[in-house]
Formats: structure tokens, C-alpha cells, sequence
């Protein structure tokens, strides 16, 4: 037989040992060459800009 707690684990303790599962969402930033919002520190999937240089070819449709 395995171990078997000694009593029930409350909300309030079950909660604090999940807090730090929450799930945050994700920084979003204007592009600063065509100001559509991107994730911070990545590529701009609209213009595909990076720090002042292209990186991706992106084509105007």
C-alpha cells in the first residue's frame, strides 16, 4: 500500500501551492516602423523589422 495522507489538503492550501501556475498573458508592443502590435524582443510579422534592419520578406498583397 502507498503513503496515504493523513487528512484532506484545504482550498486555501491547494491554492498556494498552484499560485504561480496562472498563466500571463503576452507583451504586446507597437512596432516602431508600422506601429501594428507585435510581441516585445521579435520579429514584426507585418513589416518584418527587427531593431531597424528587415529580416523577413514580406510581401504587400
Amino acid at each position: 500500500m502507498g503513503a496515504v495522507p493523513k487528512r484532506k489538503v484545504s482550498r486555501h492550501r491547494r491554492g498556494n501551492r498552484r499560485r504561480h501556475l496562472a498563466l500571463t498573458p503576452p507583451v504586446l508592443v507597437n512596432c516602431p516602423r508600422c506601429g501594428e502590435l507585435m510581441r516585445a524582443h521579435r520579429v514584426c510579422l507585418s513589416c518584418g523589422y527587427y531593431k531597424g534592419r528587415q529580416v523577413l520578406n514580406i510581401d504587400a498583397n
